[in-house]
């Protein structure tokens, strides 16, 4: 229990920092979809920044995790199946004006009817889930 509760403190930080920079923000992301402001390309790209930077330093360092273990980065195959995933995942971003990371934020600020979204969200990883196997990969 004690294990979660560091995730549970850490999960609701991410979640102010998330309201506090208009990430959850439904006319922020409609805004970008509509190439009318910086905002959530400027948030977009710090991530991707800090990631890369990050990935850097792990593999210039030989960073350990905090138990020891050597992290191992695998190469990713390009596959088609990634193009059709990633525009249906844009086209869901875009209608509802929710991604997954930020969906518990949005419903914690009020915005129940995001519960839709958070409900499709499972039902469409379960449906993944189930079908994966006669899915091209």
């Amino acid at each position: 229990m004690k294990n979660n509760l560091k995730y549970l403190i850490v999960g609701i930080a991410f979640g102010v920092v998330f309201v506090k920079a208009e990430v959850i923000s439904w006319f922020r992301i409609q805004e970008m979809f509509r190439l009318q402001s910086f905002h959530m390309f400027g948030v977009i790209g710090s991530a991707i920044a800090v990631g890369m930077l990050s990935v850097w330093l792990i593999k210039k360092f030989n960073i350990k995790t905090i138990h020891g273990e050597t992290i191992t980065f695998t190469p990713k195959t390009f596959n088609k199946g990634q193009i059709y995933g990633g525009l249906i995942f844009g086209f869901g971003w875009a209608i509802t004006g929710a991604c997954p990371g930020p969906l518990f934020a949005q419903i914690g600020t009020g915005a129940t009817v995001i519960s839709i979204t958070l409900i499709s969200a499972i039902g469409g990883t379960w449906v993944y889930g189930r079908f994966k196997d006669h899915l091209p990969h």
